[in-house]
């Protein structure tokens, strides 16, 4: 018996089959969603632009801090002269007013600032708010207590005043894109990321696996690496994925106040506080790098939101869903809706389905002994009733 059972499972057991791995099911979800993909083709280019700055600036023959001012009319107060800010074979977008310094290479290499400062305070405000929040969910009530009162104080804390006191006293000569970054990242984001992953590992903490390894006398450390890092995977890369686009602003927000990286080194924040004047007289100036941040901060935004769908299980049958009605509108085998015609026919015919034979057959299941009263049911009673009265 044993035996034939487990014949059947084997047969209705698909082997041929192999199961799909997590990484191939999230790139099937992002691959569903056609603005995240665009939007990761977009981010893709930027990162390659900013990798290759040096390499771009060579093909064009020009640097971002070389000054050209026969490029600029004095005479106008430094407006660059010919059409659309000088835009030539020389200068593939023009130069900077009142300096001359080409436009295209300042552009790519403030890309490499904005998007190597984010990406820097991304990974360290990741690795600080996991490391506090696994710490906190897993210690004692003490610990528990005191590093959440710890996070609490640093939410609380504005981050352009801070960064103000910080560059006061830190040393004129620390390189000025690892301060920014530094101060993104230890002021602001990391104890957000620190408050989610504490709940996340209060809801794991108590599930019977992770009980399990626990009881077993792992230490808390193997505990959080083997059995809470996987699944607080999803969580962190979809926050991660959105703390970019806005560490993006915040260094821009920062170099725009002065705060930020100081000049030569091109930013497209401090582009934007060297522009603020030149909006009428050369519009380019300030519309490109603004156009930048745009683009580079949507595109963030439309992928960290792609990868959250993405690493949602719920997201599975959805996506199953409008495939499966994507597939049968292009094949062509959508069912048609019957006619008033096919309607009547169709209920005609089951009538006819049904004989007469059947309320026979169901009159003849109940058979004729059955007493019609309850008097007839119990024997005796209908005596008992008369000599009652």
């Amino acid at each position: 018996m044993s035996e034939a059972l487990v014949a059947v499972e084997t047969a209705g057991t698909d082997t041929s089959v192999p199961a799909v791995s997590g990484a191939r099911q999230f790139w099937r979800r992002l691959r569903a969603q056609r603005a995240a993909l665009v939007a990761a083709v977009v981010v893709a280019l930027l990162v390659l632009v900013a990798l290759a700055a040096p390499l771009l600036t060579a093909l064009e023959g020009q640097d971002p801090t070389t000054y050209h001012p026969s490029l600029i009319d004095s005479a106008r107060g430094g407006v660059p002269i010919g059409s659309l800010g000088g835009i030539g074979a020389d200068h593939w977008l023009g130069v900077e007013p009142q300096t001359g310094r080409d436009m295209f290479a300042r552009l790519v290499y403030g890309a490499r600032v904005s998007l190597g400062v984010s990406l820097g305070a991304t990974l360290a405000q990741v690795v600080i708010g996991v490391a506090m929040g696994v710490a906190a969910g897993l210690g004692n009530r003490w610990v528990d207590l005191v590093l959440s009162r710890i996070t609490d104080i640093f939410i609380s804390m504005p981050l352009m005043i801070m960064s103000l006191a910080l560059l006061a006293i830190v040393p004129s000569g620390f390189p000025r894109p690892v301060l920014v970054a530094l101060i993104i990242s230890l002021v602001s984001g990391w104890s957000t990321t620190a408050k989610m992953v504490r709940a996340q590992t209060l809801a794991l903490k108590n599930l019977d696996y992770v009980s399990a390894s626990r009881l077993s006398g792992w230490s808390t450390w193997r505990t959080a690496v083997r059995e809470l890092l996987p699944g607080l995977a999803a969580p962190v890369i979809t926050y991660a994925a959105l703390l970019v686009p806005a560490n993006i602003s915040a260094e821009a927000a920062l170099s725009f106040l002065g705060v930020g990286v100081k000049p030569p080194t091109p930013s497209w924040g401090q582009m934007l506080t060297s522009a603020d004047v030149w909006y009428q007289a050369a519009p380019q100036y300030l519309l490109l790098p603004a156009l930048a941040l745009f683009l580079t901060v949507f595109a963030m935004t439309v992928l960290g939101d792609g990868v959250r769908v993405a690493l949602d299980p719920r997201a599975a049958s959805r996506l199953r869903i409008g495939t499966g009605r994507k597939r049968e509108a292009r094949a062509g085998t959508a069912v048609p809706k019957p006619g008033p015609a096919a309607t009547e026919a169709t209920q005609d015919a089951t009538q006819d389905v049904v004989p007469d034979a059947t309320q026979d057959a169901t009159q003849d299941l109940v058979p004729d002994a059955v007493p019609d009263t309850a008097s007839d049911a119990v024997p005796g009673a209908a005596s008992k009733k008369e000599e009652r009265a």
